[in-house]
């Protein structure tokens, strides 16, 4: 096993920047190697824990081993209460697009299921919101759109019928 370099503490600002703009190339496994080194130095630095989440939940629904279970992890590490209720809604709203993708047998049932939980949160994050920060109201239709343009709807309920002896 390699043992990996540590990030001088001074570095952290500018591999923030750096993986940031790795995420914009669409290089989220990079962004996210960075986030780990910098999280390494700093370990509270909150840019940081925000960037990785999001460098995870870019991974989502490709074949990188990207989970659901360990971006929930990182997200517990948020601290502010908006963020992490808006945070938790994006994740929701990428399994759920990452589920349309695969386009398996029931995917568009589950699909609904992740954007109702989204837009959940999202509701939620709006109700504590900051004054003119309107990303959650903006999420939120988001995922009202795509559930309507692609006609998404609940599983309906099987109905159980009790024999009687």
């Amino acid at each position: 096993m390699m043992k990996l370099k540590r990030l001088s503490k001074k570095g952290v600002s500018a591999a923030l920047d750096k993986a940031e703009r790795y995420r914009l190339l669409n290089e989220p496994r990079e962004a996210e190697s960075i986030c780990l080194d910098v999280l390494e130095a700093d370990p509270k630095n909150q840019k940081a824990i925000v960037m990785l989440f999001l460098a995870m939940t870019d991974q989502f629904g490709e074949d990188s081993g990207a989970d659901v279970e360990s971006a929930r992890d990182v997200l517990a590490r948020i601290r502010d209460k908006y963020k992490r209720l808006y945070y938790e809604g994006i994740l929701c709203e990428r399994q759920a697009k990452a589920t349309l993708k695969r386009g398996m047998p029931g995917s568009k049932f589950d699909a609904y299921e992740w954007f109702r939980e989204a837009m959940d949160l999202f509701e939620k994050a709006e109700a504590i919101r900051p004054v003119g920060n309107d990303e959650a109201i903006l999420r939120w239709n988001t995922c009202a759109r795509i559930i309507m343009q692609d006609k998404l709807a609940p599983r309906e309920e099987e109905k159980v019928v009790h024999m009687l002896e």
